[in-house]
């Protein structure tokens, strides 16, 4: 299993982002799969679900309305789209997903939102 986040970076208070997350190794089309962040000093916090399919979301009440999270199984690929963003959404963002009872994690993309 690999996942590979990409599209974090420094954007500006109300600013924009879409994070990627490029997963090998497995089906990818039959797990669901995760967002996680973890912010500076604090503990990692789930973000948001989608199922295999991409019919189910499910958001942290957090970035309810804010992030949208989708995948396209074509390209074994996993979005997280982030508008409305607020310094307290600074982390790092990882990817995840749950296989054979064992919990995987992408390496992480920085997010920053600061002016």
């Amino acid at each position: 299993v690999q996942l590979v986040e990409s599209g974090g970076g420094l954007v500006q208070p109300g600013g924009s982002l879409r994070l990627s997350c490029a997963a090998s190794g497995f089906t990818f089309s039959t797990y669901n799969m995760n967002w996680y962040r973890q912010p500076p000093g604090k503990e990692r916090e789930w973000v948001a679900t989608i199922s295999s399919t991409g019919i189910t979301t499910n958001y942290a009440d957090s970035v309810k309305g804010r992030f949208t999270i989708s995948r396209d199984n074509a390209k074994d690929t996993v979005y997280l789209q982030m508008k409305s963003l607020n310094p307290e959404d600074t982390a790092v963002y990882y990817c995840s997903l749950i296989k054979q009872g064992r919990r995987y994690w992408g390496q992480g993309t920085q997010v920053i939102v600061s002016s």
